[in-house]
């Protein structure tokens, strides 16, 4: 069985680190503090806005962040312990939300208990095979009596051997235990791009085995997507091309950018068209998307896009009310705030009743979710594409100006209704392949189902 729900779903982001406001380094002796409990309240307001899966960023015992792990068997402390999350799963299957967690097998932290043993018995240790590049020749940056290879140049993230048979059991038994105990419904994949194939082969295999529609979606910035996503390997990755389009087509008034984006993906003769890939606005790694747009009323539309372009949409806690964020050349703190759900700041209030009717939108519509992707129309802030699907047709417009525009269209249908579902009581006669859509309101647009 596929994982056809992902095709589906909308996705929820949370960094639980930064939102439940836990101390930025652990203290490995102290008692472990419930902290994730706080998430209970946002579960309402997720589900109000339409999503239907929760992605949970790291959560296994670590030394700052989350991406530097020291036990993948254990919650980290500062949100509890395996019991916590044990339970806040409970209740997120029992409202019918899927649950994706981060899985971090690139690389741990210099307090992984393995690495703690290579640095107390060297060349004795078991587990000097563990890593990547053990050289008792030499001294790492941190003093140690060897060298090794951090992630990217990083020597607080080890990077592990993922050949070793060993680190590939460890690593498999961790993720049986999460599925077992936390019934978790699929990964995504952290610095899956530099992740050896092989190893992502026998982590599908051993997943499938697990569960049937368990989804992988691998952390993937540049390159061809179909790398790793594809049948042998992962079901998606993430779409950062299209996340810098969606936000520089509208700083720099150029839909030309998006479109381009777009057509090559999703087109007649996309690369990506049989993908469902990863969408979103921003995350825990980017500024967010209020920081990123220079013109604060592009936040509308952009959002209108990302719910009805091709791909998996996600919303990125916080960011639904048009919440700032950048990061900075030393730490990405003030992208991972920590805030109560009554206590968020909410600079643009009515934006997150915008996300939730274009999610049930989205929701409401196979074409939406599923559909081909046709341009009709683009110049420098309109864009207009048709979704179409066995199960009905959708016409996006999108008019990203501060004034109303009017744009005429040649559809692949000769004649019918154009019904708008953004703009209630709205619709659009279709005569010999032609509409005419006026006025399209400024920095908004229409989503129109089409009625023979």
């Amino acid at each position: 069985m596929n994982p056809t729900w992902a095709n589906d779903a909308i996705f929820y982001h949370i960094y639980p680190l930064g939102l439940c406001g836990a101390p930025p380094r652990n203290d490995f002796g102290a008692a472990p503090v419930p902290r994730l409990e706080q998430l209970y309240p946002w579960l309402d307001h997720i589900q109000g806005l339409g999503a239907t899966a929760l992605y949970l960023g790291p959560l296994f015992e670590s030394t700052a962040h989350g991406y530097d792990t020291a036990d993948y068997f254990q919650l980290d402390r500062r949100l509890g312990d395996r019991a916590t999350l044990a339970a806040f799963a409970r209740e997120v299957h029992r409202r019918g939300l899927r649950l994706v967690l981060d899985g971090v097998f690139n690389h741990v932290g210099r307090d992984f208990w393995a690495f703690r043993g290579l640095q107390a018995n060297r060349q004795h240790s078991p587990y000097a095979g563990w890593f990547q590049g053990v050289d008792f020749g030499r001294t790492s940056p941190y003093g140690d009596a060897f060298g090794y290879e951090g992630w990217n140049g990083h020597y607080d993230l080890v990077k592990l051997n993922l050949g070793h048979p060993e680190v590939r059991a460890h690593l498999f038994e961790a993720v049986r235990g999460w599925v077992e105990e936390f019934e978790i419904d699929g990964l995504r994949l952290d610095a899956a791009d530099v992740i050896p194939e092989d190893f992502l082969a026998a982590l599908a295999g051993h997943c499938r085995g697990l569960r049937g529609d368990f989804w992988l979606m691998g952390e993937m910035v540049h390159g061809d997507y179909r790398r790793l996503a594809n049948p042998r390997l992962l079901h998606a990755t993430t779409n950062y091309e299209a996340y810098k389009s969606l936000y520089s087509s509208h700083n720099d008034r150029n839909y030309f950018e998006l479109a381009y984006a777009l057509n090559r993906q999703s087109g007649r003769a996309g690369l990506y068209r049989d993908l469902a890939l990863y969408t979103f606005a921003d995350n825990h790694d980017v500024d967010r998307l209020a920081s990123s747009l220079h013109n604060p009323a592009h936040l509308y539309p952009a959002y209108l896009l990302l719910f009805s372009m091709p791909g998996i949409p996600s919303i990125y806690y916080g960011s639904e009310w048009g919440t700032a964020g950048r990061r900075t050349a030393h730490s990405d703190t003030g992208l991972r705030p920590a805030f109560s759900l009554q206590g968020a700041p909410r600079p643009h209030p009515d934006l997150a009743g915008v996300i939730a009717h274009l999610a049930r939108l989205r929701q409401s519509s196979t074409a939406l979710r599923r559909g081909d992707y046709v341009e009709l129309l683009v110049v420098a802030e309109q864009l207009a594409f048709w979704r179409a699907h066995a199960e009905g047709a959708m016409l996006v417009a999108v008019n990203a100006s501060a004034a109303p525009a009017a744009l005429r269209l040649r559809l692949p249908v000769r004649q019918g209704r154009l019904r708008d579902c953004l703009n209630p009581g709205e619709s659009f006669v279709i005569e010999n392949y032609q509409v005419v859509l006026a006025p399209i309101a400024a920095y908004w647009g229409r989503i129109l189902a089409v009625e023979e």
